[in-house]
Order: structure tokens, then C-alpha cells, then sequence
């Protein structure tokens, strides 16, 4: 978009990833420059790397293919959206597949030493301070995937081309980490490993115009609330002598509560109510349709997007 103002530009050579300190209200451009190279991305809270893009979180309010008006969220229990994809020229982006590793290649292909996603996501996260532990499911950007009727996952080969690219806006201080994906082998970056162009902008006022509000709510907890809000420094797991359960929300009560319906809404409801699931228990299969339609709607104003699954 013109009136973007260019902070930096790099090259990502084959084999290589960067880690950026991408600040809130900046943009980070992820661009083919041959075509056909899926990039995988990971994302920390710059001030808290605990905090991290989920790509759970983000598969369940999105679906499989995050693109232009999507989140990127980071994990339970924060649960906030970190990144906006503000454009996306391609729309062939994946939340399914985990990163290639050393072990894929070795275990699948005989490769002893290969070019792969986690040791290079793993070496640009080091400059950081950061393990091979803290490397996180990526986000596949311009990775081609789907799932077949019997449900198993695959990916085709890509369509991208010299120039399209991926446009986030970091929502706030975000550690962004791209690489060029190590997979050559495979149809992820249609068989060989390819350069792409990193451009972090300054966003406009009309960037940030685009960007849907989602709620500030109670549940997204930092460890202000958490009743241990230390990180374990050391490796073995013991138990805490003095610990005693403090489970939230329980005891658990079931309460009664009868609904009315009038002859045409009992009609309604009949025509509509799963029986092939619930059989005569009316009150089960009302309870369905009230949390799907309330999903629907919830997940619409929280994200600006469906429900996936819903009814």
C-alpha cells in the first residue's frame, strides 16, 4: 500500500529464518521472490515469550487456512490476538501441519543431515536467548493443504509467484520469526528451497482502520493471574508436599430450568431438534441448538469470523 513508510528489508536466503522485533503498529511483508517457497512463521510477546501464536487457538476461530481478515492468536490461558493478517495475495496458508524436522528426514528419507524447519526456526530464536524447546507449531504460509474425505491431511503444490505475498500487523510487541522452509523433498515449496523478501512497514492510519476490535475479557489471564506465576528454571518434575486442589468453577451444579414454548414454537423446534442424535431428550438437543447459535454469533463478533463446525 503506498504511504507506508519501510522500516527494513532483508533477503532470506535457503536454510535461513530471522527473528524481528516487530513492534506494535508495524507490519512485516513475507514476499516470494522466485514464487512457489512456503515460509514457516513463529510469534512470542516481545516482553513475555511464554506468550506465543497458537496455532490451535487460531485453527478453531479460522479453520485450516488463516488469510487476509484472520487473527493469529496466541495460546490458553491469554488467548489474545497478536497479529492481523491485513494482506494476503495468495490465500494458501496453513494451521494443519506441523514444522519439518531433523527426524522427518532421517526417519522418512534416510537424510542423516537435512535442511529443516525446527533447527532453523531454533538457530534464529537463539539470538534471543531461546531452546530448540521454545520453537512452537508454525504457521505455513503459502503452503497448499486440505484434507480428503477420509480425513487424512495433504498438501499440493503451490501456485505463488514473484511478488505475492503475506501482509501481518502486529497488534503488539511481537519477537516475529520467519524462515525459508528446509523441505525440498516434498510439494510444500514444489521441490526446491528459494529466497523470500522480509519488509517491515510502519502502518498507516487506514491500515490500523481495518483492523476489527475484539474484546478485553477477564479470562484472558496473564501471570498477574495465575496463583504460581513463576517459571520453573529447572528440568525435573516433583511434587509440591503442601499442595492442596483449588480447581476453578467447582464444585459443579446442575440446575433445573424450565422453558416454555408456545404451539408454533414447539413446532420449531420440533422440525429442527438432532432426534437422529438425542433421541426424546428435548432437553439435550435444546441445549445443542442454544450453544451453537450462541457460538455462531459469539465467535462472528469476536473474530469477524464463522464458527467452524457449527450448526
Amino acid at each position: 500500500m503506498s504511504g507506508r513508510q519501510v522500516i527494513s528489508e532483508l533477503v532470506l536466503e535457503p536454510g535461513t529464518g530471522k527473528a524481528i522485533e516487530l513492534l506494535k503498529g508495524q507490519i512485516l511483508r513475507i514476499e516470494q521472490v522466485e514464487g512457489g517457497q512456503c515460509a514457516d512463521f513463529n510469534a512470542f510477546n516481545l516482553h513475555d515469550y511464554k506468550e506465543f501464536m497458537h496455532c490451535g487457538r487460531t485453527r478453531t476461530v479460522h479453520g485450516f487456512h488463516p488469510t487476509a481478515g484472520h487473527f493469529l492468536w496466541s495460546a490458553p490461558p491469554r488467548e489474545r490476538a497478536m497479529l492481523y493478517i491485513l494482506e494476503d495475495t495468495v490465500g494458501q496458508n496453513d494451521v494443519l501441519f506441523p514444522r519439518c524436522s531433523a527426524y522427518v528426514y532421517e526417519a522418512a528419507y534416510g537424510f542423516a543431515v537435512h535442511t529443516n524447519c525446527h533447527d532453523i526456526q531454533a538457530e534464529a530464536q537463539r539470538e534471543y536467548g531461546l531452546t530448540p524447546d521454545d520453537v512452537h507449531d508454525s504457521f505455513n504460509l503459502f503452503m497448499c493443504t486440505g484434507v480428503d474425505a477420509d480425513g487424512h491431511a495433504f498438501m499440493t503444490r503451490q501456485t505463488t509467484k514473484p511478488g505475492d505475498h503475506v501482509d501481518l500487523l502486529a497488534l503488539m510487541d511481537v519477537l516475529a520469526v520467519p524462515n525459508v522452509c528446509g523441505a525440498d523433498v516434498m510439494k510444500t515449496s514444489n521441490f526446491a528451497l528459494k529466497p523470500l523478501k522480509l519488509t517491515v512497514f510502519a502502518a498507516t492510519e487506514a491500515d490500523l482502520a481495518q483492523v476489527p476490535r475484539t474484546p478485553t475479557l477477564a479470562s484472558q489471564r496473564t501471570p498477574k493471574d495465575f496463583k504460581n506465576p513463576a517459571i520453573k528454571s529447572d528440568r525435573p518434575l516433583r511434587r509440591d508436599p503442601s499442595y492442596k486442589p483449588e480447581f476453578p468453577n467447582t464444585p459443579i451444579v446442575v440446575t433445573e430450568l424450565p422453558v416454555a414454548f408456545d404451539a408454533d414454537e414447539l413446532a420449531m423446534f420440533n422440525a429442527v431438534k438432532r432426534s437422529d442424535i438425542y433421541g426424546d431428550d428435548d432437553a439435550a438437543a435444546l441445549r445443542d441448538l442454544l450453544f451453537s447459535w450462541w457460538e455462531e454469533r459469539f465467535l462472528q463478533a469476536h473474530a469477524g469470523a464463522p464458527s467452524i463446525g457449527s450448526k
